[in-house]
């Protein structure tokens, strides 16, 4: 029987770690670990996690990356598959990743599509956008992983704190790995959207979208999203939110490139509401 391992970074998480473990436990593969990476959250992240049904949890920092990294090779399972800590899987996830992986031996990465939820009217706009990219794979990146294929590439690259997911994808195709996909759901969280805490968040990404364009020459494919164009019909079908996606996205664009220039001119801002 393949294992499939999920490994979970998490800080300052109790709204949702819960549920995120939850719905790992409820997975109806019947061999799943659970590995939660916590970087010494000020709330009862880690407890939540064990009371869940976490197999592991590990006290690790300093970054998300360097706790995926951990967290991997603290695992058990021939496929690991990364997923945050505000992200709910449907139950059939585990099973699709693994009779996927072992029936097609010519892939070695499989991305997960991603919707989401959440509280108020700019979330209802990121649902939508989210719904739009399923497919794209300028946008989607691989999660799940046979570990041959992750250790290969060295795993996550702990200088990058955003564009890591891209920044992984792209140098795990570089190598020649194939990369399928799988047809189950991760349900982001993303709680309640606020135009000011979007851009402070993406002004902090940026710092790191910049490094991540400075490394790779296609990269700016992933940025600009220009595959949004060639959904009209869906976008005309939403006239509101889709006003309110492009109002959202205007304001995360502005973020990032502030971010970038803050990068390049030695600035480095903080992440709203985090540690440094």
């Amino acid at each position: 029987m393949t294992t499939v391992s999920f490994i979970v970074p998490t800080f300052n998480s109790a709204r949702t770690v819960t549920a995120c473990v939850r719905s790992l436990r409820s997975q109806t593969h019947p061999d799943i670990e659970i590995v939660v990476v916590d970087n010494s959250s000020k709330d009862d992240t880690a407890a939540r996690a064990r009371a869940a049904g976490a197999d592991l949890v590990i006290i690790a920092g300093p970054e998300r990356c360097a706790q995926r990294n951990q967290g991997a090779a603290r695992s058990r399972g021939q496929i690991v598959v990364f997923i945050d800590s505000d992200m709910v899987m449907e139950p059939a996830l585990a099973s699709q990743i693994a009779s996927t992986l072992d029936s097609r031996p010519e892939l070695g990465a499989l991305i997960i599509p991603e919707r989401s939820f959440g509280d108020g009217f700019w979330t209802k706009c990121r649902a939508l956008e989210k719904s739009l990219y399923i497919g794209n794979e300028s946008v989607e990146a691989a999660r799940a992983f046979r570990r041959e294929a992750f250790e290969s590439i060295g795993g996550w690259n702990v200088n990058l704190t955003a564009a890591e997911d891209w920044d992984l994808d792209d140098r795990i195709r570089a190598i020649g790995v194939k990369v399928g996909r799988v047809g189950a759901h991760i349900w982001h969280d993303e709680g309640r959207l606020r135009l000011r805490g979007t851009f402070g968040k993406k002004r902090y990404y940026g710092q790191w979208i910049a490094a991540y364009l400075d490394a790779h020459d296609n990269g700016a494919r992933r940025i600009r999203r220009s595959g949004l164009l060639d959904r009209k019909s869906e976008l005309l079908r939403h006239p509101i939110l889709t006003t309110g996606m492009v109002t959202l996205k205007s304001f995360e664009a502005a973020g990032i490139y502030a971010g970038m220039r803050d990068a390049r001119s030695g600035r480095l801002a903080v992440l709203p509401g985090a540690h440094a």
